[in-house]
């Protein structure tokens, strides 16, 4: 693949961010736009490795056919190489974008170098066949009769409507918000993914002929019976939506929020008045402390960064993770490493520090004289092995107590929301998710599927896109007794997926 000499002659050359001070004036995109002379390097350090690690079960989960489009790039080939792209990637621009790169760290080169720049360049192809007009999305003349409502607009809902609107099937979307896109939209703050992106994409599927509905909150404001009977499958996306809380004394008062909603305001404020109507929360001149080190966690910090926070604290309950691999996390799994992402970046442009704080267990929340938050109380922890349970253990003499004016929580999500699942009669597995095994995807409740994080989990997008993909294929299955949709895992088949 590409140049067999490139991966020993070219470094790895990542397409940098802009300057963190510049981005920190603004919410758009912080990236930069690549130099193709470089992304041809990159794409020559492919090294036709026999075996390719990137396509693994600890790589791509949706058999993205990396090795193929890095030798197109390489070669200039950038029409052929969307093709390849689009195989297996229904919306390459979220991934693109929002991916941590699984197969990044299953990359063949990474055993002994840094790996090949897979993101960049996928990246790079989706932009290009936008710019060229190469990105289309056909109606398909030939339907099926067959009627598919999808409850969610998330990559999980897209992904499966895009593939059951190509095998025939008359589908339509029903979204809770005033936008589609779920959390592409309103979970990722726009300098991660611009909106116009997602919109982008939702346009050209409308004109494919999937139908999109918003306001649809289907379990409180519409009737899922009502929608059940009116199709001949129901596919249930509706996310992970139930955050975790922090039962600590103090929780409820004013000024500690949930991440996600200080993430969601902040963007349709945005999009409806550029922050102008100060429907949001804003944490300018406020010291922020944001619980959670996930990229929720730095997505908020971001944020409170571009609204001009005085001061920012990030706490983790977790050990500060290692520098390089451990023995027990070997290639070719996801590197558990010590990384700084783009907002701690940012953090350190502007405060001179990086505001992250590791082993740290929250106790309470006090409050000032106006019954507001006014500091977090914390202490430090050890975390010590149990007959193979992780356990905490404090560390006396560790208490600290933190200037707080807003506290927003980042600590991850325990699942959808019942209603719906209450509603339908759907069975939840120990986790509290909807019960469906991956593959097939069916409910405990004839004809209704669940798949993405309703189902399996807060994950990644191109998990997400995993799941719709695996789920369409499973409907169109039920709906005709066999599919030609490709899916991740089952076949490989390009007839029409």
């Amino acid at each position: 693949m590409g140049k067999h000499s490139g991966f020993m002659e070219y470094p790895r050359k990542a397409v940098p961010y802009r300057d963190p001070a510049e981005r920190l004036g603004d919410f758009n995109e912080i990236f930069t736009d690549p130099v193709e002379k470089k992304l041809k390097r990159q794409g020559a350090r492919c090294m036709d490795c026999g075996v390719p690690f990137c396509q693994s079960d600890t790589g791509c989960p949706i058999d993205n056919l990396i090795p193929e489009w890095n030798d197109l790039v390489y070669r200039g080939y950038w029409r052929e190489a969307l093709d390849s792209l689009h195989k297996t990637n229904n919306f390459p621009e979220f991934t693109g974008r929002t991916c941590p790169a699984p197969c990044e760290g299953a990359c063949v080169l990474g055993i002994t170098d840094p790996p090949v720049t897979i993101k960049n360049i996928e990246n790079a192809i989706i932009d290009r066949g936008f710019a060229e007009g190469w990105v289309r999305h056909e109606r398909v003349q030939q339907k099926s009769g067959k009627k598919v409502a999808i409850i969610g607009s998330g990559p999980t809902g897209l992904a499966a409507a895009d593939q059951l609107n190509k095998a025939g099937h008359e589908v339509a979307i029903y979204e809770r918000e005033d936008r589609i896109g779920g959390l592409l939209m309103y979970g990722i703050p726009n300098m991660k993914l611009d909106k116009a992106v997602v919109d982008r994409r939702v346009d050209l599927m409308r004109e494919a002929g999937i139908n999109f509905h918003t306001n649809m909150d289907v379990g409180k404001n519409f009737d899922p019976d009502e929608l059940r009977n009116g199709c001949d499958a129901l596919l249930l996306a509706t996310g992970a939506t139930n955050p975790r809380d922090l039962k600590v004394p103090g929780r409820n008062l004013p000024g500690v929020h949930f991440a996600m909603d200080f993430l969601t305001e902040n963007t349709r404020s945005l999009l409806e008045s550029n922050l102008q109507d100060g429907s949001f929360i804003n944490a300018k001149g406020r010291d922020v402390i944001v619980i959670g080190g996930g990229d929720t966690g730095a997505d908020c910090i971001g944020t409170a960064l571009r609204h001009g926070c005085k001061s920012l604290v990030n706490l983790e309950l977790l050990d500060q993770p290692p520098d390089e691999r451990t023995t027990d996390n070997p290639w070719p799994d996801w590197p558990i490493i010590f990384r700084t992402e783009y907002a701690h970046e940012e953090a350190i442009t502007r405060f001179g520090n990086d505001p992250r704080s590791y082993s740290m267990l929250s106790k309470s929340l006090s409050a000032d004289n106006d019954g507001r938050i006014d500091a977090l109380h914390t202490i430090g922890i050890e975390w010590k092995n149990n007959s193979g349970v992780q356990e905490i253990v404090e560390i006396e003499g560790t208490e600290q107590i933190w200037k707080a004016d807003l506290v927003f929580l980042a600590m991850g999500f325990l699942g959808p929301e019942e209603y719906l699942a209450t509603a339908l009669g759907i069975a939840l597995d120990p986790r509290s998710n909807y019960q469906a095994e991956h593959g097939n995807f069916q409910t405990s409740v004839s004809g209704v599927f669940a798949a993405g994080d309703c189902r399996r989990g807060q994950s990644l997008v191109v998990w997400a896109i995993n799941e719709g993909r695996g789920a369409a294929r499973a409907i169109d299955q039920y709906l005709t007794g066999t599919s030609r949709l490709t899916a991740p895992g089952v076949t490989m088949d390009t007839a029409i997926g």
